[in-house]
C-alpha cells in the first residue's frame, strides 16, 4: 500500500506512470488508438451534471492508498448497478492498480453496466492514458493541474477533446483554478483534499468560488461522509459532488447514493470574473 504521509501524490504519479509503461509494452497507441475509434460516441458529462438538483458522481474503488480495503468483495458490475438505480449522475472508476486496486479494463466493465457517463479516475500525465480511456469506453477522465505543466494540460485537454471527452479538471489552490479556467475547463472539481499529504479542508470550495464563472460546472471532491457534507458543499457553490469512501463503505449503496441526489438545497451564485475567463492557449 501507498502510504508515504511526504508526498503522496508523488508516489501515486510514480506508480501510475510505471502502471503506464507496462502497458503501453502489451498494447502500442496504435492499437488503443483504432480501438478508441470503433467506440459509440461518449456520453456528455456536464450535461448529466447540470440537471435539476444536486449532481453526484459516485465513485468505484477497491481500497484507498491511506484507508486501505473499503470493500470485502470488489464487484464493479454490482456497485455501478446499485449507484444508477440510487440516481447516480455519472460514474467514477479508479483505474490506478498500486493505491486503488483498480485498472483499466474495469471500465469497460463498468459502462456494459449503465448508461451514466463513465469517468476515468487516474494520475494522468500521458497521452497513451487519455486514449486508453476512450478504448476501454471512458465518456470523461480526471486531469490534475498540480500533477502536470500548463503546457501539458493544454496537451491532454486537446487530446481529451478530440476523441470527444470531457475532463474534470482538478484544482486544490487559487493559483490552480485561475490555471483551469485559463485552459477552457468546462468541468472544474475542486478537491478538498491535498493530495502531497492528505490533509482535508472541506471549507476550501467557499475560497476558490469566485475563481469559476457560472459557466463552468463545479464539482466538490473529497472528505464527503454524509448528506449533511453534502448538502453544506451544496449550499457553498456546488453543481455537483465526487463521493468515494462515504458509498463504498455504505451497507445499502443504492440508499446511500439517493440520499445524496434527493437534495433540492440551491447552490450558491457564482460571480462572474471577466478578467478570468478563458484564453487561447
Amino acid at each position: 500500500m501507498i502510504h508515504s504521509q511526504v508526498n503522496v501524490l508523488a508516489e501515486l504519479l510514480e506508480a501510475a506512470a510505471e502502471q503506464t509503461s507496462e502497458r503501453r509494452v502489451i498494447t502500442p497507441l496504435a492499437e488503443l488508438e483504432r480501438m478508441a475509434a470503433s467506440m459509440p460516441p461518449p456520453r456528455r458529462l456536464a450535461g448529466a451534471l447540470r440537471a435539476p438538483g444536486l449532481g453526484v458522481i459516485a465513485e468505484l474503488k477497491p481500497r484507498s492508498p491511506i484507508a486501505g480495503a473499503l470493500t470485502e468483495n470488489y464487484d464493479p458490475v454490482s456497485r455501478a448497478r446499485q449507484y444508477t438505480a440510487g440516481g447516480a449522475s455519472a460514474l467514477s472508476v479508479l483505474t490506478h492498480t498500486a493505491g486503488f486496486g483498480g485498472c483499466p479494463e474495469d471500465l469497460a466493465t463498468v459502462r456494459l453496466a449503465s448508461h451514466l457517463p463513465i469517468i476515468r479516475k487516474d494520475f494522468i500525465t500521458d497521452e497513451y492514458q487519455v486514449t486508453e480511456a476512450r478504448a476501454f469506453g471512458a465518456d470523461a477522465l480526471l486531469l490534475i493541474v498540480s500533477a502536470l505543466s500548463r503546457e501539458k494540460l493544454g496537451e491532454l485537454l486537446r487530446v481529451t477533446w478530440r476523441w470527444g471527452m470531457e475532463a474534470i479538471v482538478e484544482v486544490h489552490t487559487a493559483n490552480e483554478a485561475d490555471i483551469a479556467v485559463a485552459a477552457g475547463a468546462r468541468v472544474i472539481g475542486v478537491n478538498h483534499r491535498d493530495l502531497r499529504t492528505f490533509s482535508l479542508d472541506l471549507t476550501l470550495i467557499e475560497r476558490l468560488l469566485d475563481r469559476v464563472g457560472p459557466d463552468r460546472v463545479l464539482v466538490a471532491e473529497s472528505g464527503i461522509r454524509s448528506a449533511q457534507d453534502a448538502e453544506r458543499l451544496r449550499i457553498s457553490g456546488a453543481d455537483a459532488v465526487l463521493v468515494g469512501e462515504m458509498l463504498m463503505r455504505a451497507g445499502d449503496p443504492e440508499s446511500a447514493v439517493r440520499e445524496l441526489a434527493e437534495i433540492t438545497a440551491p447552490p450558491r451564485p457564482r460571480p462572474w470574473a471577466a478578467w478570468r475567463s478563458p484564453r487561447a492557449w
